[in-house]
């Protein structure tokens, strides 16, 4: 099986991943009633974007991924800003029936689960998580804008032709931040037993240089198809020469979009 996220990958990823908003966090406090008694769980927590800021309003956090280079680089950011009360641990959403054995019953007041959801049966996800979820806790699924080449701003759809002729492929997978993809989620958690579904919107505009967008692009390729060290400054000129020119930056519009329910 191909490990996606594996090696140089997982440290663009790292690198160039946009992080959450404070506003993010707060709305994911306010709704479950966070404290220092709580622990979470970020599913498919990557590098830790979502886990480690999380970290800073609870007693614990368990990062939870599928690929090892992604949570060794999660601990070494974590080690780096001082957080010691998060756990990595291997793992993807099959696994929850071992996590409940654990962590317990009742255990956690959030499970979140950021970009990673569309890797994931999250029809059977949400109904085996329910028992490990204290009363009044819940899940979250925050889809943190879309990927760079599916965006609807002026410079996107060149970008996403280039790199749809380069690696010979349609570009159309959303990361589950499409609307139709949000209603799924919203009657698999209703139908898991899960209430007070609710969503909460945070939107920004950020300007991003040439080289983050060629970060970005490079943490969402497959580890076997990213380009060689040696080729990755041609690479990031084809993209250069994709892009409008005459621009030092791009603006993009990221729409944070938070998908709660509580036991």
């Amino acid at each position: 099986m191909t490990r996606v996220f594996s090696g140089e990958v997982a440290g663009y990823y790292a690198k160039y991943r946009r992080g959450y908003p404070p506003q993010a966090i707060d709305a994911l406090q306010e709704t479950f009633g966070l404290g220092t008694d709580d622990v979470v769980l970020d599913l498919g927590c990557g590098t830790g974007q979502l886990a480690l800021p999380l970290a800073d309003r609870v007693r614990s956090v368990v990062g939870m991924d599928p690929e090892p280079d992604m949570l060794r680089l999660a601990a070494d950011a974590a080690a780096e800003q001082g957080i010691g009360n998060a756990t990595w641990i291997l793992g993807g959403d099959r696994d929850i029936p071992a996590l409940r054995t654990l962590l317990g019953r009742g255990s956690l007041a959030l499970t979140v689960i950021g970009n990673a959801i569309h890797w994931m049966r999250h029809d059977e996800l949400f109904g085996a998580l329910v028992p490990l979820l204290r009363p009044g806790g819940g899940i979250a699924v925050v889809a943190n804008g879309t990927p760079l080449w599916l965006q609807q701003n002026s410079w996107s759809p060149a970008l996403r032709a280039g790199l749809e002729r380069h690696f010979g492929t349609s570009l159309a997978t959303s990361c589950g931040t499409l609307p139709q993809d949000r209603d799924q989620y919203r009657w698999a958690l209703r139908a898991a037993g899960l209430g007070e579904v609710g969503e909460t919107v945070v939107e920004y505009t950020d300007e991003l240089t040439l080289e983050q967008i060629v970060g970005g692009v490079c943490s969402a390729v497959p580890a076997d198809r990213l380009p060689a060290p040696a080729d990755r400054p041609a690479f990031a000129e084809y993209l250069r020469g994709c892009l409008p020119a005459g621009r030092d930056t791009f603006t993009e519009h990221v729409r944070v979009a938070i998908l709660t329910a509580r036991a």
